[in-house]
């Protein structure tokens, strides 16, 4: 366990405005990882071993993409006893995001919502972290596995998403375990239309031909997965189940899925402060949600499809309900923001023992 409890830091932090509370947390984490002061954090990772998308995850329980964006505390979170860590989402060129104030607490539903809208410093200085990472340098004793996020630029029209998704695949691969494709944030004008039938099959068919070009330049073929929201019907989850299938093996590429990102839907938060803000909302109130099209995707994808689950998981009986969703593995966010470090122990462990 970590020699500093999280509900000793908790208040200071709530006592912040939350954009705020996230800058200096990880500024502490950048500034901390690989020094003495890491053990105010550190925790002996669960080991709960499992083989998806031809990579062995260490456990089950990864931190989902948005925390991280810029790539700069992988240590730190590799410390924290994570099986998996997915950074990004990355672009091509650095923005600012979304004017502020853009992140918003909830405390009676433990949820978040935020119109960040991809910021971040761009791709170069993005893979300068990465490579920075101990962990990730040649030699070093680390089962953990690193996803890298990747997205578009805002100003970048819709009709050219494709380029730029191409161009982080190509500046991403070498460093990457495994790669996620964010179509489903709701902070980039129209971005979610990538969800839609003919864009998505485009999309899914260039990056497939360039991920098999890829792997023979640099020796190694990695899974890729598509984030998607929680809000589409069961009509779109069947053309994206659709698609994956269709796409599933090609040129040796694996392809999986991510559900789900952040929902836009108020209903389970009304009447709360900040609740009309615009924006994704994440947390508790999207539980219910991201289980259900992950069932509906695991009913059209069959067994063998790869699904990392998130959204809404504040407890190991939360990450068991993804599982019996339908997920292979779990990602947690904003659960970590309410709860600490100590929910990744919570979770890893609530998994391992329903192995029995």
């Amino acid at each position: 366990m970590s020699l500093l409890p999280y509900a000793f830091a908790r208040p200071f932090l709530f006592a912040m405005e939350a954009e705020d509370a996230h800058d200096h947390a990880m500024a502490w984490l950048a500034r901390s990882q690989n020094t003495p002061l890491q053990w105010g954090y550190a925790q002996r990772q669960v080991l709960d071993p499992l083989t998806l998308a031809g990579l062995t995850f260490p456990n089950r329980v990864g931190l989902a993409a948005g925390l991280d964006k810029n790539a700069r505390c992988i240590d730190a979170f590799a410390a924290m006893g994570f099986g998996f860590i997915e950074v990004g989402t990355v672009t091509p060129l650095g923005q600012p995001g979304n004017p502020k104030p853009r992140l918003f607490r909830l405390p009676a539903s433990q949820a978040l919502i935020n119109r960040l809208g991809f910021n971040n410093d761009g791709l170069a200085a993005f893979v300068a972290n990465v490579q920075r990472a101990r962990c990730r340098q040649s030699g070093a004793d680390s089962p953990m596995l690193l996803g890298l996020n990747i997205g578009k630029n805002a100003n970048t029209p819709i009709q050219r998403a494709v380029d730029d998704y191409l161009t982080c695949l190509d500046g991403v691969y070498p460093h990457a375990d495994y790669v996620t494709v964010n179509i489903s944030s709701p902070n980039t004008q129209n971005l979610r239309s990538l969800q839609s039938d003919e864009a998505l099959e485009g999309l899914i068919g260039h990056l497939t031909e360039r991920s098999a070009l890829l792997a023979q330049r640099h020796g190694k073929a990695i899974p890729m997965f598509i984030k998607i929201a929680p809000d589409l019907q069961p009509d779109q989850v069947a053309v994206i189940a659709a698609t994956l299938l269709r796409h599933g093996g090609t040129n040796g590429v694996t392809w999986g899925v991510i559900a789900s990102n952040t929902t836009t839907d108020r209903q389970a938060v009304q009447g709360q402060m900040h609740a009309n803000e615009a924006g994704g909302l994440s947390g508790g109130p999207v539980l219910a949600k991201s289980n259900a099209v992950i069932g509906q995707l695991r009913a059209q994808l069959g067994a063998n499809c790869p699904i990392i689950g998130v959204g809404g998981i504040l407890s190991g009986a939360d990450a068991l309900a993804k599982l019996k969703a339908g997920a292979d593995v779990v990602q947690i966010y904003t659960g970590l923001i309410y709860r600490g470090p100590g929910l990744i122990t919570e979770v890893a462990q609530a998994l391992l023992a329903s192995k029995g």
